[in-house]
């Protein structure tokens, strides 16, 4: 018996999922370079998600849940890609080693490479947004909870991981945010 051959309908589907995946691309690709634009779509979203919840005075887990992960990818946004701690203990154990080449500069310019580059950290952020606003229509996500204890929860955690990141920063001297090309007053 063979599986591939229903009538044609599996081949139907993969066609329609394939010209799906193509204009999804397509639309992706078209937008990357409309940086603004992309976030203020983002922003509405947020605003509106945000307005859902204060109004409706529910889903409280839906946001606390929501708001997590997107510290989570603030972090990974913020963070380098190569993590100059391990860089520095592998420096370290080299010099232990006696195997450390001194012909290094310290000071060599390294760019800065996100760990989660900008547009994924858009995609991913709208994409939570857009699922969050979504589950808010749901009774059975409109768990019973004391909000407070989450806002209280939630600000600690954003404190001491904010502190840890800069502290990061600071130790390593690197600087996650490009403000573009330097502007030199005029003559």
């Amino acid at each position: 018996m063979d599986f591939q051959d229903n009538n044609g309908e599996d081949g139907l589907f993969d066609v329609y999922r394939h010209k799906v995946e193509v204009e999804y691309r397509r639309f992706l690709d078209y937008i990357t370079p409309h940086v603004v634009s992309r976030w203020i779509v983002t922003y509405v979203l947020i605003t509106l998600f945000m307005a859902r919840i204060i109004f409706s005075e529910g889903w409280y887990i839906v946001c606390y849940t929501w708001a997590i992960f997107m510290l989570n990818m603030f972090l990974k946004f913020l963070t380098p890609k190569f993590d100059p701690s391990i860089e520095q203990d592998m420096q370290n154990d080299s010099v232990e080693a006696g195997t450390n080449q001194m012909d290094e500069n310290d000071d060599e310019f390294k760019p800065f490479i996100r760990r989660l580059p900008e547009f994924r950290f858009w995609l991913k952020s709208t994409v939570s947004t857009i699922t969050a606003l979504f589950c808010s229509f749901f009774t059975i996500f409109d768990v019973p909870v004391f909000w407070p204890i989450l806002v209280a929860y939630f600000i600690i955690l954003f404190l001491l991981t904010m502190r840890r990141q800069i502290q990061h920063m600071l130790k390593y001297k690197y600087v996650p945010f490009d403000l573009g090309k330097a502007k030199y007053g005029s003559k």
